[in-house]
């Protein structure tokens, strides 16, 4: 067990409250999403699908299942739903024409677009309400974060790592 002397809290406590606190971050940032951008009709889960589709391109349903973690059937569900309102097409994958690749409409790249700026908005007014020194601990944080994401992602492409 690792143990940080600095705050007198193990790794395993970290993690909890770490855990903890990024899922309240999560649903901090859906509710005022919402409220920022209340005639936003997408869901998250759609902006989520969106959002990979518009940073790859040609990318196929079974990928984004993967990435995403969802099962197949959500993501053809959540896919189709955007498909309708004109957020993306598909069509022949370049190497197999039996299936399909998907791509970003203007639309739809628009509409990533729009949400990322809403978030970034939403964070920047919420950073602007801390004191210099919480500011400058996030911002010192912010490499860290960076690659725990990619330690993150590395577990999510080895299923049952994550377990202890």
């Amino acid at each position: 067990m690792a143990h940080d002397l600095r705050a007198g809290r193990t790794s395993e406590d970290t993690g909890v409250l770490l855990a903890d606190t990024v899922a309240r971050l999560r649903r901090a940032m859906r509710r005022a999403a919402r409220a920022a951008d209340p005639g936003n009709p997408l869901s998250v889960a759609q902006l989520e699908v969106l959002a990979c589709v518009a940073d790859e391109p040609g990318i196929r349903p079974g990928r984004i299942a993967r990435r995403l973690m969802l099962a197949a059937n959500s993501v053809t569900t959540l896919v189709n739903a955007l498909h309708n309102r004109g957020l993306v097409v598909r069509t022949s994958a370049a190497d197999d024409a039996r299936a399909v690749a998907l791509s970003p409409t203007p639309a739809g790249r628009q509409a990533v677009e729009s949400w990322k700026a809403t978030n970034t908005a939403i964070l920047r007014a919420a950073l602007g309400t801390l004191d210099d020194r919480h500011q400058s601990i996030l911002a010192e944080a912010l490499p860290g974060l960076r690659q725990l994401t990619e330690a993150v992602d590395t577990l999510a492409e080895e299923p049952g790592t994550a377990r202890s």
